[in-house]
């Protein structure tokens, strides 16, 4: 296959906005499609040489094989070896203990699956996880395992049959994705089924090239090849986090990838563009610096924790192109010159490789991370624990469905409270339910993730997702429920400063309206705020039931698992890594004024003063944490409020 530069600086054009992307770069907000322009490129090349050598007859899958561990396994592993060290030091038992698990994965090319299943609300943020963006590589691997078998199989059909079957297992993986980016979000973004077509995109460019030349039009070249750099540019600079993907918005991208391939030609000034010589070079090392990047970013925010500068961020970005070029220049070429490196030896390498990182991840998850080695105690550990739902919490809305909740305290015919909220009422499931049992309290227990209990309220989710955890309907039937039962109260708990105000800097908030369709923005979400918080308070109190409301707990700066490491180190920093009084309190004024206008028509308790003096809102003390995250209590911390859940219950 004829070598092209300007492919070379294609994957440039990829995996550099992948790189600003992870490192937090708003300006690259869609910096993740990058991902999505190595699928085509992919597709096109490798199925390019396929098809090449089946034409000939001298297709081997041997030696297919024996090509992809050359191009993968070598960089692969030398960043997972040297990223093991730093794992070991830098992570807390719990991380390393995932970092096991995904060194398993990532050997077996199944990291994908494993990250699907580790996505949820609670899971480690994702810019902290080393080896997340493997996933990529595991789609890729999982498709060429099925792949060359696939043409191997129906290589002797007729050319157009091949290729229609092709272009309706195209059609079926689009129309996947595009349902499931809607109804099950997290396995569509790491599932080969709905990215196979990605792929197929670039395996349709390599069968319509090898029997057609490039399009001869130097005007339709230039056209087009111009239209496809500003669709993939368009793409990462408008789309973010909230766009659907992969989806039907996956096409432009995806598209525009296509239509430099077939028109990027020379005499064109893409062309001029993508294989100048530093975009080139880029390109070549393209796939070392998509493996440093993210150990290099993630191991970096477990070390500094909270906020790092820019300038910070840019000078690890270049950093993983510096390693990129390293592991490029002594790692990846050495392996793919055949007359250095047999056949035999790749393979053996790449059986040992496996099995290393198979038995030394399973020995870091069955030893759970190894909490001797940084002097986390038992009671450390277990002070990190969060409330398992259980059934109780963010359990889909449905109409008939009757268990969407569930019972804590006693059993008996006559309903007491009900606690309600979003996933700060989740962390106080376990003190209530021991504080009614010690009362023969009977309390009803609901909610869901980003749900303000509000009546009136909408959040920004997808249409699928507003049906799926409806927070309209739920709000309306909690105050059904507690009209029904004439309950003595309810009480309210939820991250309030996540509907009106942006983390500490950081462009992190939900925002809802009072109506269904918007406008999601700042200025509305706080409008809608004090509109469900009266509209609520007016209702219960028209209903004679006492409404009992919690304010949030402090939200930390740090995450505390982290922050222990260096605690232990140093009992003095235990103040210095807790939140201030004063920054939190600050983060508190948009909801708790709303809140103090009527104050005298509710019960409200203030979490600073179980966790707050003048100065610092601690996360803990130095034998246990009082948070799970950032911002959820722990089982203990939520012990804190034994006495005042106490206090509502002798109301």
């Amino acid at each position: 296959m004829k070598y092209r530069a300007e492919i070379d600086g294609l994957r440039a054009l990829a995996v550099l906005p992948v790189i600003l992307f992870h490192a937090g770069f708003e300006l690259f907000g869609g910096g993740f499609v990058g991902v999505d322009v190595f699928f085509v490129i992919s597709g096109y090349l490798i199925t390019s040489i396929i098809i090449s050598e089946m034409g000939r007859d001298n297709f081997s899958l041997i030696n297919f094989y024996e090509r992809r561990a050359r191009r993968i396994l070598p960089a692969l592993f030398f960043v997972m070896l040297v990223s093991i060290p730093f794992a070991w030091f830098w992570l807390t038992p719990g991380d390393l203990k995932d970092f096991g698990q995904s060194l398993i994965a990532v050997a077996t090319f199944s990291s994908n699956i494993l990250f699907w299943i580790e996505s949820g609300y609670f899971a480690t943020a994702s810019e902290l996880k080393p080896l997340l963006h493997t996933w990529s590589l595991a789609v890729e691997e999982q498709y060429y395992i099925l792949f060359p078998l696939f043409l191997m199989i129906f290589w002797n059909l007729p050319k157009k049959y091949l290729l229609l079957l092709l272009a309706l297992i195209f059609l079926l993986s689009l129309s996947l994705a595009q349902w499931f980016a809607f109804s099950r979000p997290s396995a569509n973004f790491y599932l080969l089924p709905t990215r196979g077509w990605e792929l197929l995109i670039g395996v349709f460019l390599a069968f319509y090239l090898q029997k057609n030349q490039y399009i001869k039009s130097p005007l339709i070249n230039q056209t087009l090849s111009l239209l496809g750099f500003a669709m993939i540019v368009y793409s990462i600079a408008i789309y973010d986090k909230n766009t659907p993907f992969p989806s039907l918005y996956a096409l432009v991208p995806t598209i525009g990838t296509a239509l430099l391939i077939l028109t990027a030609v020379p005499q064109t000034l893409i062309h001029k563009i993508l294989s100048a010589r530093i975009i080139v070079g880029i390109g070549l090392i393209s796939y070392s610096a998509y493996l440093w990047h993210q150990p290099i970013l993630a191991f970096a925010r477990h070390r500094l924790l909270g906020e790092i500068s820019e300038i910070v961020l840019l000078l690890l970005c270049l950093s993983s192109l510096i390693m990129a070029y390293i592991s490029w220049r002594w790692v990846e070429k050495p392996f793919r010159d055949k007359q250095t490196i047999s056949r035999k030896t790749v393979f053996s390498f790449s059986l040992a490789g496996i099995l290393f990182f198979c038995i030394f991840g399973a020995s870091l998850h069955i030893n759970k991370g190894f909490p001797d080695r940084i002097g986390f105690t038992e009671k450390l550990i277990n002070s990190f624990d969060m409330p398992k739902d259980e059934n109780c919490f963010q359990v889909p809305y449905n109409h008939i469905n009757e268990e969407w909740g569930c019972y804590l305290g006693v059993s008996k015919n006559e309903l007491d409270y009900i606690v309600f909220g979003d996933s700060h009422a989740s962390s106080l499931r376990y003190v209530i339910d021991s504080v009614a049992k010690s009362q023969n309290i009977s309390v009803f227990f609901t909610g869901t993730s980003a749900c303000p209990p509000f009546l009136g309220i909408y959040p920004s989710s997808k249409k699928e997702l507003q049906e799926k955890n409806n927070c309209y309907e739920l709000n309306k039937r909690v105050a059904d429920f507690a009209v029904r039962e004439s309950v003595k109260g309810i009480i309210l708990s939820a991250r309030w400063s996540f509907y009106t105000e942006y983390e500490y800097k950081r462009s992190h908030m939900k925002f809802i309206s009072s109506s269904k369709y918007g406008p999601f923005n700042k200025k509305n979400s706080i409008s809608a705020f004090e509109e469900g918080f009266n509209k609520t308070l007016n209702f219960y109190i028209n209903n004679n039931i006492p409404v009992h409301l919690f304010s949030q707990p402090p939200h930390q700066i740090y995450p505390p698992r982290s922050s222990y490491l260096k605690i232990l180190q140093d009992n003095e920093l235990l103040n210095l890594l807790s939140v201030p009084r004063k920054k939190f309190h600050d983060m508190e004024k948009n909801y708790e004024s709303v809140f103090k206008e009527r104050l005298s028509d509710f019960n409200y308790y203030d979490l600073k003063d179980k966790f707050c003096n003048k100065e610092v809102c601690s996360m803990g003390n130095l034998h246990e944490s009082y948070y799970f995250d950032d911002d959820h209590l722990s089982i203990i911390g939520a012990n804190k409020l034994y006495e005042t859940i106490d206090q509502i219950f002798n109301y």
